[in-house]
C-alpha cells in the first residue's frame, strides 16, 4: 500500500469517528505488509483490519513482562499456590454447579471431571482471573514489537482476527492475558480454532462467558493430546543405591523410556505398573534439600501439553484427586441428610 493510500485510509477512519487512532502504528511498513498478506488470503478485508489497527494501543509493559527473567520455584513453594483449601472449595462448588455438563464432557471425551475442573481452577480461578488486556493490543504488541517471538505472535494475531470474524464479535472487545491467552481455559487463538467446541449447541464457541463451552473445550484439548481413560497419571518411585538420575531427569517432557528400561537404570516403581508403559522420571523437591521421585505416565505427559511444566502437571493431578474426594464426600453427606 502506498503512503498516500495509507494516509487516506487513516483520514477516512478518523472522519468516521474512530477513537484513539494510532496513526503511527497503522502507517508502519511492517503493519502494512501484514495487512497486505492477510487481505491476500481472501479471509479478511483491508477495511476491518485497518479499523482494528487504528484503535490498537501498543503496550510496552507487556514487553517488559515477557523479558522479565522467570524464577523457577521448587515444588514445596509452588504447590501451595494451587493446592489450597480456597481453590478446592471453589472447585467443588464449580463441579456441583456444572455437574451435568462435566458428566457429559467425561462421557464424550473420556476425560475425568476432576481434571477438567482442576485445569480451569488453576488457569483462571474458575473465570475470576481471565486477564484484563485487550487481546488486539496484547497480540499486536507482541507481533510487531517483540522480535524474539514475532513469527509466533503474528500467527496468533491472524488466528485471533479469524476467531473474531467466525464468532461475529468485535475484535476490540475481547480481553485476555498479556500473552494473548483467552477465557476460562486460557486458550491461545490457535488453540481455540483447533480445540474449542460449542458444547451447548448455541452456535458459538464462547470460552469467555459460557462455562459449558469452556468445559467441553478443555476436555477436547486433553483428549486430543493423548489422554488415556482409566490410566494412572503418576506413581511414586525410588532410586536404587548409586543411581545417578541426571540424564533421565533432563528429559522431563518426553516419554522416551518404558518402565522396564527405567527399572534397568535403577528407577524402582512403588506401585503396580506395566513394564511396557512409557514413563518419565519426575523429581520434586518436597522440602529444602529433600527430593522425592515419581514416574509420570502417559496422562502426566498429556497434562504437560496444556502447560509445559512438571510442577503444573503434578499440582493438577493432586488438586483433581482432592477435589474428587471432597465432591464425593459432599454428595454422601447430602444423601445422608435426606
Amino acid at each position: 500500500m502506498t503512503l498516500l493510500k495509507t494516509l487516506l485510509a487513516v483520514t477516512s477512519l478518523l472522519a468516521a469517528g474512530v477513537a484513539h487512532a494510532d496513526v503511527a502504528l497503522l502507517m508502519r511498513p511492517d503493519v502494512q505488509r501484514y495487512i497486505d498478506e492477510q487481505v491476500a488470503t481472501g479471509e479478511l478485508s483491508r477495511a476491518e483490519l485497518e479499523s482494528v489497527f487504528a484503535n490498537v494501543e501498543l503496550k510496552p509493559n507487556i514487553i517488559a513482562i515477557m523479558d522479565k527473567p522467570s524464577t523457577a520455584r521448587p515444588w514445596y513453594q509452588f504447590r501451595p499456590s494451587f493446592y489450597n483449601d480456597k481453590l478446592m472449595q471453589e472447585g467443588v462448588a464449580f463441579w456441583q454447579q456444572h455437574e451435568s455438563t462435566l458428566q457429559k464432557a467425561a462421557e464424550t471425551y473420556k476425560v475425568p471431571p476432576e481434571i477438567i475442573v482442576a485445569i480451569i481452577g488453576i488457569e483462571t480461578r474458575y473465570g475470576r482471573n481471565t486477564g484484563g488486556f485487550r487481546l488486539a493490543d496484547a497480540l499486536s504488541t507482541l507481533a510487531f514489537d517483540y522480535p524474539r517471538r514475532a513469527d509466533f505472535f503474528r500467527a496468533e494475531l491472524s488466528e485471533f482476527f479469524r476467531l473474531a470474524r467466525s464468532e461475529n464479535v468485535n475484535a476490540l472487545t475481547l480481553k485476555g492475558s498479556y500473552a494473548g491467552a483467552m477465557g476460562l481455559p486460557q486458550f491461545m487463538p490457535s488453540s481455540h480454532r483447533k480445540w474449542a467446541v460449542d458444547f451447548d449447541g448455541d452456535g458459538h464457541r464462547d470460552i469467555w462467558n459460557n462455562p459449558a463451552d469452556a468445559i467441553g473445550s478443555v476436555a477436547n484439548y486433553v483428549r486430543e493430546h493423548g489422554w488415556l481413560g482409566g490410566d494412572d497419571v503418576v506413581i511414586p518411585a525410588e532410586l536404587a543405591p548409586g543411581t545417578v538420575p541426571d540424564a533421565l531427569v533432563a528429559d522431563k517432557f518426553n516419554l522416551h523410556y518404558t518402565v522396564a528400561e527405567l527399572k534397568a537404570r535403577g528407577v524402582l516403581p512403588q506401585a503396580p505398573v506395566r513394564d511396557d508403559a512409557l514413563a518419565v522420571l519426575v523429581p520434586l523437591e518436597v522440602a529444602p534439600g529433600d527430593t522425592r521421585y515419581w514416574l509420570g505416565l502417559n496422562n502426566f505427559y498429556t497434562i504437560t501439553r496444556y502447560n509445559k511444566s512438571t510442577l503444573y502437571a503434578m499440582v493438577t493431578h493432586e488438586l483433581a484427586q482432592e477435589m474428587r474426594a471432597r465432591f464425593v464426600q459432599a454428595r454422601m453427606a447430602a444423601g445422608a441428610g435426606q
